[in-house]
């Protein structure tokens, strides 16, 4: 059986990383629902970020997104989130709303917007330095809508050669984190549709460059849980976008639809070493929340995914690996599904409370007065969101 001590200690130093951008107004494809107390700024994005670090003493870490998140002095911004009892994360890059991106950026047929793109790129590494953060994450909503639209190879050159740029511009201690997607645009092709591609080009690269899992965007029926096996034994993950996927995207909460799924995935983490600080995978969360309260949101989110470590942590590894042998098929699935089925929330509340946290972090926050504040306050200005 798994030693308590050590459950309770991997789940006490747990972190997971939010996004910038779940604090602000987002929507379907076809509306944007504004929501009163939305952030006006980074800093007060990163002032909601804090109160979810408050009360799940996780999430010490914030994604930022340029140029959502684009301030004049991003030491000062980096300042401000340690005054908060934060750090900068992820720096996530936007090469996807310019209307000099109808066809592409790194990989459009254009050699004047593929500079211009990866310029930005560049742009990324430098907030990078003053931040101090560690990853870039980037992500290309590049492809093409018509057979015979452009060159299916020449394209996948043009992604090597600004991701090799990009890869020689890194520092000490900085990776390139590469996503993919199963879709946008896929209309006809993608460049980067799947793991598979972001593998070969993160390969090619070195050490430097790893891929990200999305665990919202990839075709219905896929094992995601193998993807993150065979990426760890290869020590190419470099980390998770936490999601669900509906409104053909990955805008609902991880977890919310199903959470035997995110269980699977972090028991293949959790067994091939993917927690261990030394492996250097982050887990983020990527959500945009469309109808519910945003830093509720957030915060349910983060309980989900420690709900989903805490019954992975409990599988009987021993027992698992005695049935496997044996070719006991009923018994090695009931040895997960005796984990997952553990109500591992009493376990839980007992390690918030270790921590000096209140065991119920929803009802915490509700009972704080911050929502009531921030909607009182945060009058005028322009709330912090994406149209649609």
């Amino acid at each position: 059986m798994p030693d308590i001590t050590a459950v309770k200690t991997a789940l006490a130093n747990q972190r997971v990383e939010t996004p910038s951008w779940g604090y602000g107004n987002s929507g379907t494809r076809f509306k944007v629902f504004a929501q009163p107390g939305v952030p006006r700024t980074p800093r007060e994005k990163l002032d909601d970020a804090a109160k979810v670090h408050e009360f799940t003493g996780v999430t010490p870490r914030v994604s930022l997104h340029i140029p959502w998140d684009k301030v004049d002095d991003y030491a000062a911004l980096a300042a401000h989130a340690k005054g908060q009892g934060l750090e900068l994360g992820a720096i996530n890059a936007n090469v996807f709303q310019d209307d000099d991106y109808k066809l592409g950026s790194v990989c459009h047929p254009d050699a004047g917007v593929r500079r211009k793109a990866l310029a930005h790129l560049m742009e990324c590494v430098d907030i990078m330095d003053a931040t101090g953060s560690r990853d870039l994450k980037l992500w290309f909503a590049d492809g093409t809508n018509y057979p015979g639209q452009d060159d299916i190879a020449a394209r996948q050159d043009r992604l090597a050669e600004a991701l090799q740029a990009v890869y020689e511009r890194l520092g000490e201690g900085q990776r390139m984190l590469l996503e993919y997607k199963f879709f946008e645009p896929a209309f006809y092709t993608t460049d980067v549709p799947d793991w598979g591609t972001a593998y070969a080009h993160c390969l090619k690269l070195g050490d430097k460059a790893q891929v990200v899992v999305d665990t919202g965007h990839h075709a219905p029926g896929t094992n995601i849980e193998f993807i993150v096996a065979l990426l760890l034994r290869e020590g190419k993950l470099g980390g998770f976008d936490f999601n669900s996927r509906f409104y053909a995207d990955d805008d609902l909460m991880v977890g919310s639809a199903d959470p035997f799924q995110l269980f699977r995935i972090m028991h293949e983490v959790i067994k091939n070493g993917g927690l261990e600080p030394a492996a250097g995978v982050a887990f983020m969360l990527d959500q945009c929340h469309n109808i519910e309260a945003k830093i509720p949101a957030i915060i349910r989110s983060v309980m989900n995914v420690q709900e989903a470590t805490a019954k992975a942590l409990l599988v009987d590894d021993q027992a698992l690996a005695a049935a496997q042998e044996e070719g006991d098929v009923l018994a090695a699935n009931a040895v997960l599904m005796d984990a997952y089925s553990t109500d591992v929330r009493p376990l839980l509340a007992q390690i918030r409370e270790e921590k000096g946290l209140n065991p119920d972090p929803i009802a915490a926050y509700r009972a704080g007065g911050w929502q009531e504040r921030i909607a009182a306050e945060r009058v005028g200005g322009e709330q912090a969101g994406w149209g649609a």
